[in-house]
């Protein structure tokens, strides 16, 4: 892949950025010369890879921080700044479900008996609000925080991830997929608020990428798929789930300040999902 000129040495924060899809963000934007710093709640895991990529020639910062914590985020975000320089780009990488967020498949019960899953009737709203504010609060507060950087200055944009489950609800996620709808509209929304600064706003909108939070979902311990992860194949034209390094060209496009007319837009990379009508 070529090197962007424009993206070496832009600071960069990626929150989540030490997940399975933002590690493949870091080392993407790495490449390109760029100074990443890496959020995630779990600091070990985050200095782990920043000192991987320091090792090998990069440089990129491990930090403490919880995207629903706006305190801790402000501590991160001087910390930031000491090490590497005023912010250039933010990508919102930080997001997730949670159980008590989750709904039974398509069913109807009221009396709620459904084994080991909540139908709608019995969903808690301590496990809605847990996926809203990681999902919708937790992209809203690092915007407020380091966005404040990028203003009056060039080449800065902000880089959302919404889902597929944005466009079309996917059955038990509720709490997700609702939660991913308001990334995308917040999406729109900041591209139009900060565009006279000439600040970018997008999202990309991964299909089915197997991480730590889905992989027991949709393969079972010996790699076969489950239901779900077969339901899923049959309705990826591509036939397969996503792997990182397929959202790398995507994100760079977006990151890359030559693509100075390009804000508010939802990139979808799912292999066809949305695409397909099931017949």
């Amino acid at each position: 892949m070529d090197i962007i000129a424009g993206l070496k040495d832009k600071v960069v924060v990626i929150t989540g950025g030490a997940g399975v899809l933002g590690s493949g963000f870091t080392k993407a934007l790495v490449k390109q010369g760029a100074k990443v710093a890496i959020l995630g709640r779990d600091l070990v895991k985050a200095q782990k890879l920043a000192e991987e990529i320091n090792n090998a020639g990069g440089k990129a910062l491990g930090v403490s921080a919880d995207v629903c914590d706006e305190a801790s985020l402000r501590k991160a975000h001087a910390a930031i700044n000491a090490e590497l320089g005023l912010v250039d780009i933010l990508i919102n990488g930080a997001g997730g479900n949670h159980p008590k967020g989750t709904s039974a498949d398509v069913s109807f019960d009221r009396e709620n008996k459904t084994e080991g899953l909540q139908t709608f009737f019995g969903l808690d709203t301590e496990g809605l609000r847990f996926v809203f504010d990681l999902n919708f609060i937790g992209t809203l507060l690092p915007t407020q925080v380091f966005a404040a950087d990028m203003i009056g200055r060039e080449g800065c944009s902000i880089l959302n991830i919404s889902s597929v489950s944005a466009f079309h609800p996917l059955t038990k996620v509720v709490a997700y997929s609702a939660a991913k709808a308001a990334i995308s509209n917040l999406t729109e929304w900041l591209s139009v608020y900060f565009a006279k600064e000439g600040i970018r706003v997008n999202a990309i909108s991964p299909g089915f990428f197997l991480t730590e939070q889905n992989r027991t979902l949709l393969t079972n311990e010996d790699g076969s798929l489950t239901e779900r992860g077969n339901k899923i194949l049959s309705q990826t034209p591509m036939g397969r789930f996503g792997q990182p390094e397929d959202l790398d060209s995507t994100l760079l496009w977006l990151c890359n300040p030559d693509s100075r007319f390009v804000t508010g837009i939802v990139v979808a990379v799912d292999g066809g999902f949305l695409a397909y009508s099931g017949v």
